[in-house]
């Protein structure tokens, strides 16, 4: 069977990064068909739209996205694109590989993050001069179904120790109505799981990383932390990240456009290839997914490595070796 991979680049190191991503794709024991659409800054200047209807269409219309990286029309191409794939769950692991020199070399998470709602559901207001709202919306259908989600993930994946991040001590009524959800989830499965107020939360992760395994996060939190997470192994360049729909899927890394080094040639591919890998996952490829981690892994680890990493390698270079283990 072939699948249609919708396949936009974005901008910035995005433009880099994605042919990588499609290069490894490639080379695996799959069958795809690669349609490409635009979005981000540079089309927004020429068209007035960061998201072309065109480029929703073939989202829409194809069995998984790559998503590079879009600049300042980031929140005008990122969060419709979830909406056209249907996106619930945002999936962010956070692993430390060999051979880096991470600051927790034991970090093994992975955050399941709410996707719909929260502070990003776009309700902000100016009500006087000055004085501006945003509204947060929780509602418990959607807490419902990301705990769902994230008890589903760990059992699949191995992970034993399920933490649901919240703040009900201050945001009483809305963080109260995700905790409550979560936790009747739980106790349906009979699962065993621990909650954590997610501040303190961001302190244990940088002392002891190794003390948790999947994370269930309202939208706002998941961003945050994954963020925070990427400081323990080595940078934003490794983090992949999956938008999970019914579905649908899009997959994208967590870095960015990174304009201060866009056209370099030197940005590290690896984060947009392990989303790749999720996108294989995804559709059923384990084996072709598991190959693909561990080409990375065992770049990562032996070289070539790009500037963030401390080495001098450029993005063309490292997707070779990767392709080279593959």
């Amino acid at each position: 069977m072939t699948h249609q991979i919708a396949v936009i680049p974005g901008d910035g190191i995005g433009q880099e990064v994605t042919p990588a991503a499609v290069d490894v794709l490639e080379a695996v024991d799959a069958e795809f068909e690669f349609v490409e659409g635009d979005a981000g800054d540079a089309v927004k200047e020429a068209t007035g739209e960061a998201l072309p209807q065109e480029t929703r269409d073939i989202a829409a219309e194809s069995d998984a996205t790559l998503f590079g990286a879009a600049g300042e029309t980031a929140a005008d191409v990122i969060l419709p694109l979830r909406e056209v794939v249907g996106s619930f769950a945002n999936v962010r692991p956070a692993v430390s590989y060999p051979g880096l020199d991470a600051v927790q070399p034991d970090t093994d998470l992975v955050f399941v993050r709410e996707n719909t709602e929260g502070v990003y559901s776009g309700i902000e207001s100016e009500i006087a001069d000055g004085v501006t709202t945003l509204t947060r919306v929780i509602t418990e259908d959607a807490s419902r179904e990301i705990a769902e989600f994230g008890f589903d993930y760990a059992e699949e994946n191995g992970y034993d120790d399920v933490t649901i991040a919240h703040k009900a001590n201050v945001m009483r009524t809305t963080d109260g109505e995700f905790l409550e959800a979560a936790e009747a989830v739980a106790k349906e499965r009979d699962a065993d799981y621990d909650t954590a107020l997610m501040d303190a939360l961001a302190m244990h992760l940088i002392m002891h990383p190794e003390d948790y395994g999947v994370i269930i996060c309202p939208n706002l939190a998941g961003d945050v932390l994954s963020d925070l997470a990427a400081g323990l192994v080595g940078g934003l360049g490794l983090l992949p990240s999956a938008n999970v729909g019914t579905d649908n899927a899009l997959f994208e890394p967590v870095h960015g456009s990174a304009p201060d080094i866009a056209g370099e040639g030197v940005a590290n591919p690896s984060a947009m290839i392990l989303s790749a890998a999720m996108l294989l996952d995804h559709l059923g490829y384990d084996e072709q997914g598991d190959r693909v981690r561990d080409a990375v892994e065992t770049v990562l680890d032996e070289g070539p490595r790009t500037p963030d990493l401390g080495g001098d390698a450029s993005t063309e270079e490292v997707t070779q070796a990767v392709l080279d283990r593959l």
